[in-house]
């Protein structure tokens, strides 16, 4: 054989060997990203990792930044209930001598009350002279007109507080059947629980259509969405925050059909999200890409990357740090309303010119393209100063739902989920409001009809 052939034969080799080591590594890196991203994951409701080896002591530090130590202030004596006498033994339980009174000082307790209240409602029924239609009396603390077999009801109070502990709490049906029997000898079946949640989620569905009206007319929304589970199947929940509502749906799809459905396909307010593809459908409103899962994925490029592909992530994250650095500035009045033009112009120029040249490592050019994709979506915070430039607001939300599915897994039904969704909306909506959920429902299930008005 000669010298030439030879030559060939051992660059083929080269070859083939450099791409079976090309192809390991890329099979290596796909491995590694499964497992950062597995390691992510929580496996306990909001876990951080391994425990530090000195963590710091929890609570406020000593010291003059402490700040006012709270205490419980004694009630108004218009409100005192019950009075009590604690009177000084006869004598001395050190010594046995004899005691002299010199002082009566107060101490005050809050309990709660554990007697249930048993009521009984005369309900009158007659007949309408004219229809000759049959007519039922009904009391305002009254939820239903049921008679005969369900006469016997729980209160306004009690129903609401069964959706208080299974849908804010996290109680199972089962633990919450156990604490209305432990704290108020009250005996209801996990049976009983359930239809009392079904039931007040038909009762408030008015108000969850108003609901999602108030998300859409709202100027901007913050979407996001989670798994879950209905029946043992995946299923998704999907929040959209506003300022003054947050509307929850339960999807059996990880679609952009839900946000279409409530939002519409024509909203023209400001979305902010993490980038998923289907909020792009929205082509008439203006996007905020959430800057907080930008940053994150430039540290873990970073935390990979070697030689020079570091350069670019590092580059981006320090773009995206003086972005929200200006918009500090702004705040505080140190830049004016031409400054901060300027500047968010000259910041966009620099994201352009990092991103179009083509990368040679394979991970920054996937995130490359990811920002040239979303190059106008990512500064709108700047062209409307007030707005957030993550979706910090909607992580929030979606927590509530996180911690209900460790808890106890999700909903059995579908009509348990469309519960679940319409009770998460209104009481979240009314904790953004300010207004004491347990006794807003409370007050609604008294109603014969409930009005679509939401709290003030």
């Amino acid at each position: 054989m000669s010298m030439e052939a030879r030559v060939c034969q051992g660059c083929l080799a080269l070859r083939r060997r450099i791409e079976q080591l090309e192809a390991e590594k890329q099979r290596l890196q796909q491995l590694l990203e499964a497992e950062r991203r597995a390691g992510k994951r929580q496996a306990a409701p909001f876990s951080k990792g391994s425990r530090k080896h000195k963590p710091k002591k929890p609570g406020r530090k000593p010291g003059a930044d402490y700040g006012a130590k709270g205490h419980r202030p004694p009630p108004p004596a218009q409100q005192i209930d019950e009075t009590h006498e604690a009177p000084l033994p006869e004598v001395c339980p050190d010594c046995g001598g004899p005691v002299e009174e010199t002082d009566i000082q107060q101490q005050y307790q809050v309990e709660i009350p554990r007697k249930p209240i048993q009521r009984q409602f005369n309900i009158h029924i007659g007949w309408c002279d004219d229809c000759q239609r049959r007519v039922q009396g009904r009391h305002p603390l009254q939820t239903s007109d049921a008679l005969g077999a369900a006469a016997s009801q729980l209160g306004p109070d009690a129903q609401a507080a069964v959706v208080e502990l299974n849908k804010n709490a996290g109680l199972s049906h089962g633990k919450v059947s156990r604490v209305f029997a432990n704290l108020f000898g009250i005996k209801l079946t996990r049976g009983g629980s359930v239809h009392v949640v079904l039931r007040a989620g038909r009762r408030c569905q008015p108000l969850y259509q108003a609901i999602c009206r108030s998300v859409r007319r709202s100027a901007w929304v913050v979407p996001d969405e989670t798994g879950w589970r209905v029946a043992g199947l995946l299923a998704w929940l999907h929040g959209f925050v506003a300022g003054r509502a947050t509307a929850y749906v339960i999807d059996p799809t990880r679609s952009g059909d839900p946000a279409q459905r409530l939002l519409g396909c024509d909203y023209d307010g400001a979305l902010i999200h993490d980038g998923w593809a289907p909020y792009d459908d929205f082509t008439q409103a203006r996007h905020q890409q959430c800057l907080a899962h930008l940053l994150r994925r430039c540290a873990e490029l970073q935390e990979t990357a070697t030689a020079g592909a570091v350069r670019f992530p590092r580059a981006i994250a320090q773009l995206l740090h003086a972005a929200l650095a200006l918009r500090d500035r702004y705040a505080a009045g140190e830049v004016s309303d031409h400054g901060l033009a300027i500047a968010r112009g000259r910041l966009a120029n620099q994201l352009y010119d990092r991103v179009w040249l083509p990368k040679t490592d394979p991970a920054n050019e996937r995130f490359a393209k990811h920002l040239w994709n979303h190059r106008h979506q990512m500064f709108t915070f700047l062209d409307l100063p007030g707005l957030d430039a993550t979706n910090w607001r909607a992580e929030q939300a979606m927590r509530f739902g996180v911690i209900l599915r460790k808890v106890w897994g999700g909903n059995r039904t579908w009509l348990g989920a469309h519960a679940q969704a319409v009770l998460m909306s209104v009481w979240r909506t009314c904790w953004q409001r300010s207004v004491n959920a347990l006794d807003f429902v409370s007050d609604r299930l008294r109603r014969r009809t409930i009005p679509s008005a939401l709290p003030p």
